[in-house]
């Protein structure tokens, strides 16, 4: 690859560079050989809002029932309610993490703990719904 040729190049030569000017207090790992050039930013973040933009269009063609954590869950809540025992015998609980897994992935595309101000998981509508569905079992099971 041709940019860890680079970077490998760029990391020798400012090494020799430190040697010659006896700078001592280098420390390998601490080097920002792995920044990227503004051009490098902004392709990066040209990419990353294309992403965003498909993302926002990957359930456009859905009915909102069916592309809604909470709507979803709320139709399971209904089905555990009025059949108990086709619910249980459906292994519902071993579906859901599957079924709700690319809503999900969908949500988070633009979500990174490393900003300063980012979103708490706790904080998303998503996890606040699986969270209400799982009292209300827990609730309805007591």
């Amino acid at each position: 690859d041709n940019s860890d040729e680079f970077i490998t190049k760029n990391r020798t030569c400012r090494r020799q560079v430190r040697e010659c000017s006896g700078e001592a207090d280098h420390h390998d790992g601490m080097s920002s050989d792995d920044e990227l050039s503004p051009t490098e930013v902004t392709e990066f973040q040209k990419s990353k809002d294309n992403v965003l933009e498909d993302s926002r269009k990957v359930f456009e063609d859905v009915h909102a029932d069916f592309c809604d954590i909470r709507k979803i869950l709320l139709k399971f809540q209904e089905w555990k309610e009025k059949f108990p025992d086709s619910y249980c015998d459906a292994y519902i609980s071993f579906c859901l993490p599957k079924l709700l897994n690319p809503l999900i992935r969908v949500q988070l595309i633009n979500w990174n703990p490393l900003e300063q101000n980012f979103t708490e998981l706790e904080e998303m509508p998503w996890f606040r719904a699986i969270e209400e569905f799982s009292d209300a079992k827990n609730v309805s099971e007591s």
